[in-house]
């Protein structure tokens, strides 16, 4: 589980705290995508998952952030990191190494995982991200979208008990972004493993998440269901989160009286639900 307990973070080169007063519980094996603004202090709630918060982010921290029983502020960084999988907004601060093969390499090894297991969960990863014609390619020479096909495979090489990752399918076609998340929902559900995705596609999200949480200025919204969550998309939109076309119409039917089911989520759903209306 993870346990915010009112939390407020300011950086030490800002004037006003960047989150304030989060009290949030994520359950073990939840996927949980979080959304909002830009600005609003979504990726800073990332950072104090996997423990960038404190311990690379000097400022002031206030209240609590508990992963699996482990307070981020007590323990090594180190130790939040064995928990925690990470994969960063900006990709190419977390490489270390050169090459596909050593960036993969590189986790494995250093967190312990014993040596007749390395090859099959290099592979494996690889194959789960269709990257495996790039294990022999240069870091330097992969696309944006290829780079962060690499992060998200080293990272579920590493067999997490969470995962946190900061936008990452912002370099990705949506052919490819439906792709990784599904790869990250069986993660989830075949390990039991905690997902926590920062994205600004919302209908994304809403296909996939057990929990959406919206950030507004530093404060958390809502989080709930996705569904329960889209039944506001007119507050949604008046605090910068753009809600998917169908989903908006749909509430407006509603609100007039013409439709009494659940908010929709895509243009199937409201297809769907349009029949059922004229029917």
């Amino acid at each position: 589980m993870i346990e915010f307990n009112e939390f407020s973070f300011r950086y030490r080169e800002g004037a006003e705290p960047v989150v304030r007063d989060i009290t949030l519980s994520i359950p073990d094996g939840c996927f949980v995508g979080i959304t909002g603004a830009a600005g609003s202090g979504k990726s800073t709630l990332t950072y104090a998952i996997n423990g960038i918060i404190p311990h690379c982010y000097p400022g002031d921290f206030y209240g609590s952030v508990v992963v699996d029983g482990l307070d981020t502020c007590d323990v090594a960084l180190t130790d939040v990191s064995r928990l925690v999988g990470s994969v960063c907004q900006d990709v190419d601060s977390q490489f270390v190494t050169s090459v596909v093969e050593d960036e993969m390499l590189y986790g494995l090894e250093n967190f312990g995982v014993p040596r007749d297991e390395i090859e099959g969960r290099l592979e494996q990863a690889l194959d789960d991200m269709g990257i495996a014609d790039l294990r022999d390619r240069t870091i330097a020479s992969l696309s944006g979208g290829q780079k962060q096909k690499v992060a998200i495979a080293s990272i579920l090489a590493l067999n997490s008990r969470v995962l946190v990752l900061d936008e990452p399918t912002a370099e990705l076609d949506p052919a490819s972004s439906r792709s990784v998340f599904d790869l990250l929902a069986r993660y989830a559900c075949e390990h039991g493993a905690t997902v926590v995705v920062v994205e600004q596609k919302i209908a994304l999200l809403s296909q996939y998440a057990d929990m959406l949480v919206i950030v507004d200025e530093g404060r958390i919204r809502f989080a709930d269901a996705p569904a329960k969550v889209l039944e506001h998309s007119g507050e949604l939109e008046r605090i910068g989160v753009n809600c998917p076309r169908s989903t908006t119409l749909m509430n407006r039917l509603r609100a007039e009286g013409l439709y009494q089911g659940p908010s929709v989520r895509n243009v199937r759903e409201a297809r769907e639900a349009l029949e059922e209306v004229l029917a």
